[in-house]
């Protein structure tokens, strides 16, 4: 009885090796992370126009920014809120501006493609308020 039964007795127990598994660790990382890639652009806000190129400088984001897109087929919006066309917005930016005379700019982000016209009404929906200015939106000029 003392060949192999004892011999397996006597041996040191295994040694115990304190690892951890990160295979779950790195699936629910690499979710997350294709979460945020997808969920990225959804969080710059504003409606997405095709920006004319020029030098520009910086715009100080501000909680009260007045921001109007005009887009390529003449939909207009007052921040990310649709309000139909360019005359309609007019009416409406002019009340705004009436009803807010500490508000000291516009915005303007106009599609590089969008018809003149429908710029020049708010335009001048903003040159109705004396001490309230423009600035129009464009992308950076690239490099050569």
């Amino acid at each position: 009885m003392s060949d192999g039964a004892g011999a397996r007795r006597k041996r040191d127990p295994l040694p115990l090796r304190a690892e951890i598994n990160v295979t779950s660790l790195v699936d629910v990382a690499f979710t997350l992370l294709v979460i945020f890639i997808i969920t990225a652009p959804v969080l710059q806000g504003g409606v997405e126009v095709d920006l004319p190129q020029g030098q520009v400088g910086q715009v100080e984001v501000t909680e009260d920014l007045i921001i109007v897109t005009v887009q390529r087929d003449g939909s207009t919006y007052l921040g990310d809120t649709p309000v139909g066309d360019a005359s309609e917005a007019r009416g409406i930016l002019s009340q705004m501006l009436a009803a807010n005379p500490e508000q000291k700019m516009v915005y303007l982000k106009g599609d590089s493609a969008a018809m003149y016209g429908w710029m020049a009404a708010i335009v001048s929906a903003v040159v109705e308020h004396e001490g309230v200015g423009l600035s129009l939106i464009m992308e950076g000029e690239v490099e050569r």
